[in-house]
């Protein structure tokens, strides 16, 4: 009488196998969620600035500073560097600092962009705290064109 199925050593190297294909597998992933971050702050940075430009001259310097940050843009944005307080429609935009978080809420989370704004038309984007997360510094690093002051206008630009 003939068995079918499968014996011990045969099941042992197919979950061998496994183990080794998951070991492969799962670093991979990871750096993947890390770079869509990255990528993220990234994109929500350059959308802030080009948002915040096109509020400043559509509507001019007036506006700018009686709007919400919320009318200019709608970017996840953070008044503070942990990410637990996200902008809301209260927050004015003019002279104001506002922070991107990576992890926004989570215990270890800090800012790895600070925007301040000032009441002539002119943003800010500077580093952030957050020198030591690998998305962070990345992000930094990747976007390091747009950190600069961004001049919308002022005393220079007429309207």
């Amino acid at each position: 009488m003939k068995r079918s199925g499968f014996t011990m050593i045969e099941l042992i190297f197919v979950i061998v196998i496994l183990g080794i294909l998951a070991a492969v597998a799962i670093p991979k992933l990871a750096a993947t969620r890390d770079d869509a971050k990255v990528a993220a702050l990234k994109s929500d940075l350059s959308t802030v600035i080009s948002d915040l430009g096109a509020y400043y001259t559509s509507q001019g310097v007036d506006k700018w500073k009686t709007a919400k940050i919320t009318d200019a843009t709608n970017a996840k944005l953070y008044t503070d560097q942990t990410g637990k307080t996200q902008v809301g429609t209260a927050d004015g935009l003019a002279g104001k600092t506002f922070y991107m978080v990576a992890n926004p809420g989570a215990a270890t989370a800090s800012d790895c962009f600070k925007i301040t704004t000032t009441t002539d038309g002119n943003m800010t984007i500077a580093n952030g705290s957050d020198t030591t997360s690998t998305t962070c510094k990345t992000a930094q690093a990747a976007s390091k064109s747009l950190v600069k002051t961004h001049s919308f206008g002022s005393t220079s630009v007429v309207q």
